[in-house]
């Protein structure tokens, strides 16, 4: 993310989103070169090992989806589409560091993510505001298993409310839905 990036006027900001939201669209258009449904490939060659009913319930709420394994590669092959993924990657490595029990671990642990994902300039910044940011960095002198909670917390709301109602409206979670509903009528017509 750039300096000052809440200092901007609203309206830069969301021109900021639309370009990247077109970028996005581009990247998927076949007569660019690009081959329409290699990414939507990746997430529909592990719809088979999840039942028609797992796929279906992913629309039901955010914490489904993030329960299934094959919800969130869906998910995060979804948001490479937007140049948002590591929202979730931060996400999910906060979910692997509230697992660490070796103290020494959970300070080294705690420092590469706040590094990589949180700290100003990071390679892979998350969008949190300064406030959120000084206080994550403020639980790193006393690293616990709690110290990335309000940024993962600000993290999980921003993809529940933009990201995810975006996947769910997707070409590629619209087709895994309509084949998941078309194998359980399926199923259902033959017994």
């Amino acid at each position: 993310m750039c300096r000052g990036l809440a200092a901007l006027p609203i309206t830069c900001l969301e021109r900021a989103k639309d370009l990247k939201s077109r970028l996005g669209i581009l990247l998927h258009k076949p007569e660019l070169g690009h081959k329409t449904g290699s990414s939507s490939k990746l997430q529909l060659g592990s719809r088979r090992r999840d039942s028609s009913r797992d796929v279906l319930e992913w629309r039901e709420s955010f914490d489904q989806l993030l329960k299934s394994k094959s919800g969130v590669n869906a998910f995060h092959t979804f948001l490479k589409t937007e140049f948002s993924e590591e929202n979730l990657d931060f996400w999910l490595a906060c979910e692997d560091f509230k697992k660490t029990r070796s103290k020494t671990k959970l300070a080294s642990k705690a420092n590469r993510i706040f590094e990589e994902f949180v700290q100003s300039e990071a390679p892979r910044e998350v969008n949190i505001d300064h406030e959120t940011r000084e206080i994550t960095r403020k639980n790193l002198s006393g690293a616990t298993s709690a110290c990335f909670n309000e940024a993962q917390a600000k993290t999980r709301t921003l993809m529940e409310k933009d990201s995810y109602p975006r996947f769910l409206k997707s070409a590629s979670y619209q087709d895994m839905s309509r084949q998941a509903a078309s194998r359980g009528t399926s199923k259902r017509s033959h017994t």
